[in-house]
Order: C-alpha cells, then sequence, then structure tokens
C-alpha cells in the first residue's frame, strides 16, 4: 500500500438543510451516473468507500409523478451510508414534489441536476438546458429548497457553449445557484457543448470557489488519487466528485479518500480480484432483475474484466453469454486459469 500525505480540507463538511443537518465524513463523492450507479453498484463502492456520498442513477421528476422509476427512490431505506437522490426536469412544482417523495424514502440530501449534457434532456429543459434558463433554474432550487427539510445541492457545468463558460460567466451563474438556496454546488470543469471532450478548467472551478460562500465540489477529470491531489491544489475546492472514472473501478472512490486523508492507499484489484468483483455484481443484478440483469451486469462485466491475460477473450465471451449461467461459467473458468499466476 501507499500513503500519500492529506491534501484535502479537515473535518466534517455541515450541510444545515431547512431543519434537517447533514454531515459529510468524506469529501469524495460518488457522481450520479445514468445506467450505472444502481443499488447494486453502490454497493460495491460501499466496500472501499463506507463514508462516502454515493448518489441514485438520475430521477426523472415527471416519470416519478406517473409512477415510473420509484424503485430508484424507494430502495434508499434498505442501503448503509448516504446516499443523495439527483433529480432532474424543467417543471418546478414536479421537482417538489419529487423531493417531497425522496425525502420521505430517506435521501441523505437532494441533488438537482443542472449539468447533463444529453441532447433529449438539455432540449426539453432538464439538466444542461437549465443553464440557458437560469431565472427557472433559481425557480426550481427555491421551490425545492421550500419543499424538504434536508439540503439542496445542485451539480452543473461552467456553462453551455466554450464561449459562455470563462471564469466570470460560470461566476455569474454559480453565483445565481447559491443566492436561490443551493447548500452546496458540484461543478463540472466542462461547458455542455464540450460534453466529455478536451480537458476539465480546473481554474475555472477555482474562481468559482473563490467566489461563492457555500462548498464547491470540483468534477472532471479525476480518475485517479494524484488527480484529486492536483484538482484540490488547482481549485482549493471543499472535495471532488469521481464519474466517468469509478466505472469497472469501484474502488476509486476510496482509494482517493485514503489517500487524501494520508491513510494508507487500499491495492487495485487484481485479476482473480476482479472476476470476484464481477460475480458478486452479475449475482446481485440477477436477483434483484431476473434475467435482465444480465443485460446490465456485460456492461459492467466489460468494464471490470481487464489487466489480465485472457481478458479480452473473456469480455468477447461474456458480451454473447446467453444466460447468467453461462456467464458465471465463463467468470469461474477464468479465475481458474488465473489463480496461482495472478499477482
Amino acid at each position: 500500500m501507499v500513503v500519500i500525505a492529506p491534501s484535502r480540507p479537515q473535518g466534517d463538511l455541515r450541510l444545515t438543510g431547512s431543519g434537517t443537518c447533514r454531515q459529510l465524513r468524506c469529501r469524495v463523492l460518488q457522481s450520479p451516473l445514468a445506467g450505472v450507479s444502481d443499488r447494486v453498484f453502490r454497493s460495491l463502492v460501499r466496500r472501499w468507500a463506507p463514508d462516502a456520498l454515493l448518489f441514485t442513477e438520475m430521477v426523472n421528476a415527471t416519470s416519478l409523478e406517473l409512477g415510473h422509476g420509484r424503485r430508484k427512490v424507494e430502495e434508499l431505506a434498505d442501503e448503509q451510508g448516504p446516499i443523495g437522490v439527483q433529480l432532474f426536469d424543467h417543471r418546478p412544482a414536479a421537482m417538489a414534489e419529487a423531493a417531497r417523495r425522496a425525502e420521505a424514502a430517506g435521501a441523505f440530501l437532494i441533488d438537482i441536476n443542472m449539468g447533463c449534457p444529453v441532447r433529449k434532456i438539455a432540449r426539453k429543459g432538464g439538466g444542461s438546458g437549465l443553464i440557458q434558463t437560469p431565472e427557472l433554474a433559481c425557480r426550481i432550487v427555491e421551490t425545492v429548497a421550500a419543499a424538504v427539510s434536508i439540503p439542496v445541492t445542485v451539480k452543473t457545468r461552467l456553462g453551455w457553449s466554450e464561449r459562455e463558460a470563462g471564469s466570470a460567466a460560470a461566476v455569474h451563474w454559480c453565483r445565481q445557484l447559491e443566492r436561490a438556496g443551493a447548500q452546496l454546488l458540484t461543478l463540472h470543469g466542462r461547458s455542455r457543448s464540450q460534453g466529455f471532450k478536451g480537458a476539465a478548467d480546473w481554474q475555472a472551478i477555482a474562481a468559482v470557489q473563490e467566489a461563492l460562500t457555500i462548498p464547491v465540489i470540483a468534477n472532471g477529470d479525476v480518475n485517479s488519487p494524484e488527480d484529486a491531489r492536483r484538482c484540490l491544489a488547482i481549485t482549493g475546492a471543499a472535495g471532488v466528485m469521481v464519474g466517468r472514472g469509478s466505472m469497472g473501478a469501484p474502488w476509486l472512490v476510496g482509494q482517493i479518500d485514503a489517500a487524501l486523508c494520508g491513510r494508507p492507499i487500499p491495492t487495485t484489484p487484481g485479476g482473480a480480484e476482479r472476476l470476484a468483483l464481477a460475480r458478486d455484481q452479475l449475482l446481485a443484478l440477477v436477483a434483484s432483475r431476473g434475467d435482465h440483469g444480465l443485460l446490465i451486469a456485460r456492461k459492467h462485466m466489460s468494464w471490470t474484466c481487464t489487466g489480465f491475460p485472457g481478458a479480452p477473450q473473456l469480455r468477447h465471451a461474456l458480451m454473447r453469454a446467453p444466460t447468467p449461467a453461462a456467464a458465471l461459467e465463463l467468470l469461474d473458468s477464468a479465475r481458474q486459469t488465473l489463480d496461482g499466476t495472478d499477482p
């Protein structure tokens, strides 16, 4: 194990809410990831990061109102550790009602998505589309904050386009969200038009951090403990959020938290451990979702099963396994092959 000197702000992060105070013991957050950060994935992240704030997948407030997507919210009661519910929509009343449902289900806090760059969401006025309608965005924050007692936070981007994503414009946008009642802001260091292209602008995040009084969490290009240290050194942020870098690597949040706290960094799993992890995830997904769980597990197994002899061939076979039993047989056979050779 490796130990890195602590470099994060010390102490718990306290969010007062509107009557219900929350404290974050860990300042490394796991990003909401559509189609990824379900209950099974969160349980794996918990193995390495028991105190981290994790999130549900994005929840569409209108769909929840119509009775869809309730599983994402109602399963919170059975989970350990802080779980935030991230909502998206462009209707303040629907967002408020969804927030009340999430609070009743045990949400640690409510996060409002104002950063998702997916076109079908943005063009309907949700996600990053709200960057173009700041008055509506602020009304949503105000309405949701008035509807619940737990803290309300926002995840957003520097701006709509690169031209609008300069430090001054980003500061103006984020100040509006703070004045509307956001108690914490997670800022992705790219514009909506960039998507995930180019490098995250940590300097722009630093400008926002300097201008706001609420905590700012830096997001974008934090894929290792070293990235997190550099990001915090540049941005001065209150913490970091890990996103796509954790796909297939549920240990990453825990590794970064250990590094920033000066604890020994857990070793990155080797081949045999990755196969065992993929097996656990497949079994859990099939138990909760039936045979459809195999379809969900395929992408996770393709991300996790890397870095050992025969991994490419195994991934190819797993993507074509017709049943959960066939996929388990492939994983077990690969494990037997690795036994005695995996470092």
